[in-house]
């Protein structure tokens, strides 16, 4: 009876070591698995990154853009100064004639600098929206091919994304984890051609 009761004691110790055996090597092959899993992730995933401003400031047609655009707020500017100097000029004249114009004459002079000043202010708002409707509508066209070709780029080097760079959104692109590549370079030339 003790002999079968030691024997049925190692026989037990015996499958126990085994399933624990069997664990481990489920748990590292686990473990093995998930890196495999994590590293195919970021092999799998190239990607591009590149500033967006820097692109666009390479392309030959944004200096004529932004010239153009300098010229249009130079003209609002000369319009506005105009209208300064129109005010300036008049309220001089008010203040000159406060003592020998009759209160008629005052009120209505007190009236036309007012127009005059509004006026002023609507037309420097206008012309603030006007200016920002002027550089969307110069820099539509820029916008639209530099999306083109960074398109272009993403699908010949199959990337499955491409990261703007600009304003620090990514201060750190470890480029050894992943698939990573600097498109800078590629798309100003595919910029200037």
């Amino acid at each position: 009876m003790k002999k079968t009761i030691v024997t049925a004691t190692l026989l037990a110790l015996t499958a126990m070591v085994s399933a624990q055996e069997v664990a481990d090597d489920k748990t590292s092959a686990a473990s093995s698995s998930a890196e495999t899993i994590e590293k195919v992730i970021y092999k799998t995933q190239r990607f591009g990154f590149l500033s967006y401003d820097e692109a666009l400031k390479s392309m030959p047609e944004y200096s004529i853009a932004q010239k153009s655009l300098e010229d249009l707020k130079a003209t609002y500017d000369r319009e506005m100064e105009r209208a300064e100097q129109e005010f300036t000029k008049k309220y001089s004249e008010y203040i000159d004639g406060q003592g020998t114009f009759p209160e008629n004459i005052m009120l209505k002079r007190q009236k036309e600098l007012q127009q005059l000043m509004d006026q002023s202010i609507a037309f420097k708002n206008e012309a603030k929206k006007m200016l920002v409707e002027a550089e969307r509508e110069t820099m539509k066209p820029l916008y639209e091919q530099l999306n083109k070709i960074i398109k272009e780029i993403g699908e010949e080097y199959k990337f499955s994304y491409i990261l703007n760079t600009d304003c620090n959104a990514y201060p750190y692109i470890n480029t050894s984890v992943g698939e990573g590549q600097d498109i800078n370079d590629i798309v100003k030339t595919a910029l200037n051609k």
